[in-house]
Protein backbone atom coordinates (compact mmCIF):
# COMPACT_ATOMS: atom_id res chain seq x y z
CA UNK A 1 0.00 0.00 0.00
CA UNK A 2 0.98 3.52 -0.75
CA UNK A 3 1.24 5.74 1.61
CA UNK A 4 0.91 10.02 1.45
CA UNK A 5 3.00 12.14 3.94
CA UNK A 6 0.74 13.71 6.19
CA UNK A 7 2.67 16.80 6.56
CA UNK A 8 2.11 17.42 2.83
CA UNK A 9 -1.72 17.46 3.56
CA UNK A 10 -2.51 18.82 7.23
CA UNK A 11 -0.78 21.27 9.12
CA UNK A 12 1.36 20.09 12.06
CA UNK A 13 -0.51 21.06 14.98
CA UNK A 14 -3.71 19.73 13.36
CA UNK A 15 -1.69 16.58 12.54
CA UNK A 16 -1.11 16.09 16.42
CA UNK A 17 -4.48 16.88 16.94
CA UNK A 18 -5.46 13.61 14.64
CA UNK A 19 -2.94 11.94 15.96
CA UNK A 20 -4.74 11.70 19.02
CA UNK A 21 -7.60 10.31 18.07
CA UNK A 22 -6.50 7.58 14.95
CA UNK A 23 -3.05 6.39 17.19
CA UNK A 24 -5.09 3.26 18.22
CA UNK A 25 -6.42 2.14 15.07
CA UNK A 26 -5.48 0.96 11.63
CA UNK A 27 -5.22 3.89 9.97
CA UNK A 28 -1.41 4.79 9.12
CA UNK A 29 -0.22 8.81 9.33
CA UNK A 30 3.53 8.99 9.17
CA UNK A 31 5.29 11.60 11.48
CA UNK A 32 6.78 15.19 9.68
CA UNK A 33 10.54 13.17 9.74
CA UNK A 34 10.62 9.48 9.07
CA UNK A 35 11.90 7.96 12.04
CA UNK A 36 14.32 5.01 11.49
CA UNK A 37 12.99 1.23 11.31
CA UNK A 38 12.65 0.04 14.57
CA UNK A 39 13.58 -3.38 12.95
CA UNK A 40 11.36 -7.11 13.50
CA UNK A 41 9.88 -7.42 16.88
CA UNK A 42 12.09 -10.12 17.95
CA UNK A 43 15.20 -7.45 17.29
CA UNK A 44 13.99 -4.33 19.36
CA UNK A 45 16.12 -4.41 21.81
CA UNK A 46 19.15 -4.71 20.15
CA UNK A 47 18.03 -2.30 17.33
CA UNK A 48 17.91 -0.48 20.50
CA UNK A 49 21.54 -0.89 21.79
CA UNK A 50 23.11 -0.56 18.20
CA UNK A 51 20.96 2.72 18.45
CA UNK A 52 21.95 4.24 21.20
CA UNK A 53 26.00 3.00 20.72
CA UNK A 54 26.15 4.88 17.31
CA UNK A 55 24.36 7.94 18.65
CA UNK A 56 27.06 8.36 21.59
CA UNK A 57 29.87 7.45 19.37
CA UNK A 58 28.44 10.39 16.54
CA UNK A 59 28.36 12.25 20.12
CA UNK A 60 31.43 12.19 21.37
CA UNK A 61 33.21 12.60 17.40
CA UNK A 62 31.67 16.23 18.03
CA UNK A 63 28.18 15.92 16.46
CA UNK A 64 25.69 18.16 17.99
CA UNK A 65 22.72 17.24 19.95
CA UNK A 66 20.57 19.18 17.65
CA UNK A 67 22.01 17.22 14.34
CA UNK A 68 21.22 13.76 16.06
CA UNK A 69 17.79 15.03 17.03
CA UNK A 70 17.25 15.23 13.30
CA UNK A 71 18.97 12.22 12.15
CA UNK A 72 17.17 10.27 14.48
CA UNK A 73 13.41 11.67 14.74
CA UNK A 74 14.10 11.59 18.72
CA UNK A 75 13.51 14.63 21.49
CA UNK A 76 16.21 16.74 22.87
CA UNK A 77 15.65 15.04 26.55
CA UNK A 78 15.89 11.58 24.82
CA UNK A 79 19.10 12.20 22.70
CA UNK A 80 20.70 14.07 26.08
CA UNK A 81 19.74 10.74 28.09
CA UNK A 82 21.59 8.45 25.45
CA UNK A 83 24.91 10.12 25.06
CA UNK A 84 25.15 11.61 28.77
CA UNK A 85 23.93 8.01 30.49
CA UNK A 86 26.86 5.81 32.05
CA UNK A 87 24.61 2.37 32.36
CA UNK A 88 24.29 0.05 29.25
CA UNK A 89 20.76 -0.63 28.08
CA UNK A 90 19.22 -3.70 30.53
CA UNK A 91 18.69 -6.67 27.98
CA UNK A 92 14.59 -7.83 29.68
CA UNK A 93 13.38 -10.82 29.43
CA UNK A 94 10.20 -10.18 27.67
CA UNK A 95 6.91 -11.70 28.40
CA UNK A 96 3.45 -11.01 28.47
CA UNK A 97 3.17 -10.67 32.10
CA UNK A 98 2.28 -8.34 34.69
CA UNK A 99 5.72 -9.61 36.24
CA UNK A 100 7.95 -8.57 32.81
CA UNK A 101 5.73 -5.35 32.32
CA UNK A 102 6.65 -4.34 35.73
CA UNK A 103 10.44 -4.90 35.03
CA UNK A 104 10.55 -2.94 31.96
CA UNK A 105 8.70 -0.16 33.81
CA UNK A 106 11.52 0.12 36.75
CA UNK A 107 14.23 0.31 34.01
CA UNK A 108 12.35 3.03 32.47
CA UNK A 109 11.97 0.71 29.59
CA UNK A 110 7.98 0.96 29.70
CA UNK A 111 7.44 1.75 25.87
CA UNK A 112 9.35 -1.05 24.83
CA UNK A 113 7.29 -3.88 26.81
CA UNK A 114 4.51 -1.85 24.90
CA UNK A 115 5.88 -2.21 21.16
CA UNK A 116 6.51 -5.79 22.17
CA UNK A 117 3.86 -6.87 23.03
CA UNK A 118 1.21 -4.54 20.56
CA UNK A 119 3.67 -6.57 18.14
CA UNK A 120 3.05 -10.12 19.48
CA UNK A 121 0.04 -11.00 21.77
CA UNK A 122 -1.84 -8.01 21.28
CA UNK A 123 -1.90 -8.18 17.54
CA UNK A 124 -1.88 -4.62 16.69
CA UNK A 125 1.03 -3.75 14.10
CA UNK A 126 -0.81 -0.56 13.45
CA UNK A 127 -1.33 0.85 16.72
CA UNK A 128 2.51 0.32 17.70
CA UNK A 129 3.26 2.07 14.51
CA UNK A 130 1.19 5.08 15.63
CA UNK A 131 2.26 5.47 19.34
CA UNK A 132 6.20 5.89 17.24
CA UNK A 133 5.12 9.00 15.12
CA UNK A 134 5.82 11.08 18.44
CA UNK A 135 7.67 10.72 21.40
CA UNK A 136 4.83 9.83 23.98
CA UNK A 137 4.79 9.70 28.20
CA UNK A 138 4.59 6.19 29.04
CA UNK A 139 3.65 5.52 32.67
CA UNK A 140 5.11 2.11 33.90
CA UNK A 141 1.84 -0.15 35.31
CA UNK A 142 -0.46 1.21 38.49
CA UNK A 143 -3.58 0.05 39.74
CA UNK A 144 -6.54 1.94 39.17
CA UNK A 145 -10.44 1.13 40.03
CA UNK A 146 -11.74 -0.12 36.69
CA UNK A 147 -14.80 1.97 36.85
CA UNK A 148 -12.95 4.81 35.92
CA UNK A 149 -12.77 2.83 32.38
CA UNK A 150 -15.23 2.19 29.72
CA UNK A 151 -15.16 -0.92 27.08
CA UNK A 152 -15.23 1.12 23.65
CA UNK A 153 -15.43 -2.73 21.91
CA UNK A 154 -17.66 -5.26 21.79
CA UNK A 155 -21.01 -6.83 20.52
CA UNK A 156 -23.19 -3.77 21.71
CA UNK A 157 -24.24 -1.34 19.10
CA UNK A 158 -23.05 1.96 20.66
CA UNK A 159 -19.80 0.28 20.73
CA UNK A 160 -16.54 2.25 18.70
CA UNK A 161 -15.77 -1.41 17.78
CA UNK A 162 -18.58 -3.80 17.36
CA UNK A 163 -17.12 -7.50 17.80
CA UNK A 164 -19.20 -10.64 16.36
CA UNK A 165 -21.09 -11.36 19.35
CA UNK A 166 -20.34 -15.20 19.08
CA UNK A 167 -16.58 -14.61 19.00
CA UNK A 168 -16.47 -12.62 21.74
CA UNK A 169 -19.10 -14.47 23.67
CA UNK A 170 -16.41 -17.51 23.49
CA UNK A 171 -13.07 -14.85 23.44
CA UNK A 172 -15.19 -13.94 27.33
CA UNK A 173 -15.97 -17.55 28.37
CA UNK A 174 -12.34 -18.60 28.05
CA UNK A 175 -10.70 -15.47 28.90
CA UNK A 176 -12.97 -16.19 32.53
CA UNK A 177 -11.67 -19.22 33.01
CA UNK A 178 -7.97 -18.27 32.62
CA UNK A 179 -8.82 -15.80 35.61
CA UNK A 180 -10.48 -17.89 37.53
CA UNK A 181 -7.25 -20.13 37.83
CA UNK A 182 -5.25 -17.39 38.67
CA UNK A 183 -3.14 -16.78 35.42
CA UNK A 184 -1.19 -14.03 35.23
CA UNK A 185 -2.94 -11.20 32.81
CA UNK A 186 -0.54 -8.60 31.23
CA UNK A 187 -2.00 -4.73 31.93
CA UNK A 188 -4.64 -2.87 29.61
CA UNK A 189 -3.06 -0.31 27.51
CA UNK A 190 -4.53 3.48 27.81
CA UNK A 191 -4.51 6.25 26.35
CA UNK A 192 -5.46 9.55 28.47
CA UNK A 193 -6.88 12.70 26.28
CA UNK A 194 -8.90 15.33 26.23
CA UNK A 195 -9.50 14.54 30.34
CA UNK A 196 -10.78 11.29 29.39
CA UNK A 197 -9.79 7.51 29.88
CA UNK A 198 -9.77 5.54 26.34
CA UNK A 199 -9.08 2.17 26.55
CA UNK A 200 -6.61 0.66 23.70
CA UNK A 201 -5.80 -2.82 24.77
CA UNK A 202 -8.16 -4.68 26.92
CA UNK A 203 -11.70 -4.65 26.29
CA UNK A 204 -11.92 -8.44 26.91
CA UNK A 205 -10.19 -8.16 30.35
CA UNK A 206 -12.08 -5.30 31.63
CA UNK A 207 -15.51 -7.34 30.73
CA UNK A 208 -14.31 -10.02 32.87
CA UNK A 209 -13.46 -7.96 35.47
CA UNK A 210 -16.18 -6.58 35.59
CA UNK A 211 -18.13 -9.89 35.73
CA UNK A 212 -16.25 -11.16 38.31
CA UNK A 213 -16.78 -8.19 40.39
CA UNK A 214 -13.03 -7.58 40.61
CA UNK A 215 -12.51 -3.69 41.11
CA UNK A 216 -9.00 -3.00 40.57
CA UNK A 217 -7.04 -3.71 37.69
CA UNK A 218 -2.94 -2.94 36.47
CA UNK A 219 -2.97 -1.06 33.79
CA UNK A 220 0.18 1.14 31.62
CA UNK A 221 -1.07 4.69 30.75
CA UNK A 222 0.32 6.79 27.41
CA UNK A 223 -0.09 10.44 26.84
CA UNK A 224 1.02 12.43 24.12
CA UNK A 225 1.20 16.44 25.48
CA UNK A 226 2.68 17.92 28.70
CA UNK A 227 -0.51 19.77 29.20
CA UNK A 228 -2.68 16.22 29.40
CA UNK A 229 -0.13 14.67 31.02
CA UNK A 230 -0.67 17.50 34.38
CA UNK A 231 -3.72 17.45 34.13
CA UNK A 232 -3.78 14.03 34.49
CA UNK A 233 -1.39 13.65 37.54
CA UNK A 234 -3.37 16.77 39.03
CA UNK A 235 -6.53 14.02 39.06
CA UNK A 236 -4.98 10.93 39.54
CA UNK A 237 -1.12 11.10 40.71
CA UNK A 238 -2.29 9.38 43.47
CA UNK A 239 -2.50 6.03 41.75
CA UNK A 240 0.67 6.56 40.00
CA UNK A 241 2.95 8.15 42.89
CA UNK A 242 5.50 5.16 42.75
CA UNK A 243 6.15 5.00 38.81
CA UNK A 244 7.95 5.86 36.54
CA UNK A 245 7.20 8.36 33.67
CA UNK A 246 9.19 8.34 30.35
CA UNK A 247 8.84 10.41 27.35
CA UNK A 248 10.06 8.20 23.96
Amino acid sequence: MKYRNAKDVFPEKLLRQIQKYVSGETIYIPAGVEKKDWGETSGYQQYIRERNAAIRDAFRDGKAIEALMEEYSLSYDTIKRIVYSKKEVTMLKYSATLDSALEYGREEKMDAWVHLYLNEEGRNIPFSDGLKLFDRYFISPAQFPISLFHRCAGPEEDMKYRIDKGWWEHKITELTKAVKAGAEMPPMIIHYVDGEFELNDGNHRHKVYEDLGIETAWVILWITEEAELTDFMSKYGEYVKDCTIIRR
